[in-house]
């Protein structure tokens, strides 16, 4: 089984070099080279990687990788949404949960994925002001603080 890091490139390297419509396209492409996922890991890892869809006007829609600068501004974005919703982090084990303020559970969750951290096997977010982390095993919650942290320098736990 090929490693997720070489998937994500298999995956950045294609949707560059060859404009597809449809994740089956991708799907199909990533198959001819050794790689087998489900239509759901392949959406993962096109969130993760920040690919959108946007309108090409010979053919219908194409999955594109925006530029770095959009990149970064979606980064910020999430960042800063966690950093407005969240109000604590706890952890036992390799179960994270995070008190939000009311209302903010599911954009502190949504932060949280689309940092695309490896080690974060999941978020729930609750109904109101909690979310839920699942990490890797062997990993805990002061790797994920650590990781956090690097990734939100301003972040206090």
């Amino acid at each position: 089984m090929k490693s997720r890091q070489r998937r994500l490139q298999a995956v950045r390297r294609l949707v560059e070099t060859n404009p597809a419509g449809s994740q089956d396209a991708i799907l199909e492409m990533l198959k001819k080279e050794g790689y087998s996922l489900t239509q759901a890991t392949l959406s993962r890892d096109l969130k993760s990687l920040g690919v959108c869809k946007r309108p090409n006007f010979e053919d219908g829609y194409k999955y594109y990788l925006p530029d770095e600068s959009e990149q970064n501004e979606a980064r910020r974005a999430h960042i800063q949404d966690f950093l407005r919703g969240y109000i604590s982090i706890e952890w036992a084990g390799n179960m994270v949960v995070i008190k939000t303020y009311s209302g903010h559970s599911s954009a502190v969750a949504l932060a949280v994925d689309n940092l695309a951290l490896d080690d974060v096997l999941g978020t729930i977010a609750g109904h109101d002001n909690t979310v839920f982390v699942c990490l890797r095993e062997g990993i805990n919650g002061e790797d994920f603080m650590a990781v956090m942290k690097e990734n939100i320098p301003n972040l206090e736990a």
